[in-house]
């Protein structure tokens, strides 16, 4: 693994997702593989769940983890190429990118989508600009488009929960949820892409007219703007809101009431509920579901560690091997 941008860096989903639940099970099982080593996580827009847990996932690994919060206490980046730099943008990821790498054995880059310029944001021209000069593997912590390390997280916990379910091949509903601003399409487009990817299940998105994705993520999937009829038999049903992209950040006028309550979910079979979060309770999901028997959420994001840990530990693995 080279570098962790999308599911396409992924040879086996499954061996990687066995990993994960083994770390989860012995978390200090391969302490020693990182010793000596550094990894450096830029935030470009902020985290909780994404930067502790992957700061925790290095340590486990024996790794040493060094934050940057880019926006607010470096420079200003420069991306373009060509740019005459008499603006805003004091440095040049030209400049910067390959002194990184040579601070860092990995590379780590959160960057958000600005849901202006849908051609820009769907160019990933950050994190494929430090994928270019850094010279070290680097991971997403989420990008304009796709936040990998939170798919494989809902892998790892719907794979966990299939077998306590005992279902071999689940239905999953990802279902767009109201909120009170335009969120990125990121989350939603990771999910279908790496659920797609793995094959198992009977994957189905539902969300109001004007809020389709884009299929190079959605291809495979059943697509309908019936809430109900897409609950209906449903084992995990994931809530993400998100904006259009086709009137790229915009947030067209829905009709009806797309919040998930239990009455909703009635004619699920006993559906999981899943949410990356933060979540707007009772906006997004109600309370009910989000403090109910059937939410993994709590679950997802402590799962967020083991998938981290997974992704590192393969690609230094990778580096000792060379």
């Amino acid at each position: 693994m080279n570098n962790f941008i999308s599911v396409k860096d992924v040879t086996d989903i499954d061996a990687l997702v066995a990993k994960a639940l083994l770390f989860k099970q012995q978390p200090f099982a391969e302490s020693l593989l990182g010793n000596n080593k550094k990894i450096g996580l830029l935030f470009l827009n902020p985290s909780l769940r994404t930067r502790i847990s992957t700061q925790v996932a290095a340590k486990n690994l024996g790794m040493e983890a060094i934050v940057f919060n880019v926006d607010k206490e470096g420079w200003a980046l420069e991306f373009t190429e060509g740019a005459v730099m008499n603006g805003t943008t004091v440095e040049h990821v030209k400049d910067a990118a390959p002194v990184l790498g040579s601070y860092f054995d990995i590379l780590c880059i959160r960057t958000f989508p600005s849901l202006k310029n849908r051609e820009e944001d769907y160019a990933e021209t950050i994190i494929n600009q430090f994928i270019l000069h850094a010279g070290v593997p680097v991971i997403s912590l989420e990008s304009a488009t796709l936040h990998p390390l939170q798919s494989l997280t809902d892998v790892i916990t719907i794979t966990e929960s299939l077998k306590e379910k005992n279902i071999t091949k689940p239905k999953i509903v990802l279902s767009w949820a109201p909120h009170i601003k335009p969120l990125p399409q990121c989350v939603a487009n990771s999910f279908s892409q790496w659920i797609n990817a793995w094959g198992k299940a009977d994957f189905v998105i539902t969300h109001p007219e004007g809020y389709e994705l884009d299929e190079q993520f959605t291809k495979g999937a059943t697509i309908t703007h019936d809430q109900q009829e897409a609950l209906k038999n449903a084992d995990f049903v994931y809530v993400k809101n998100w904006s259009s992209y086709h009137d790229y950040g915009a947030m067209p006028a829905v009709e009806g009431d797309w919040m998930l309550t239990n009455e909703k979910l009635a004619s699920g079979n006993q559906a999981k509920i899943m949410h990356c979060l933060p979540v707007r309770r009772n906006v997004e999901l109600s309370d009910e579901l989000l403090d109910g028997p059937n939410s993994l959420v709590t679950e997802q994001g402590a799962n967020r560690v083991w998938a981290a840990q997974a992704v590192i530990a393969e690609m230094l693995t990778r580096k000792t091997n060379k």
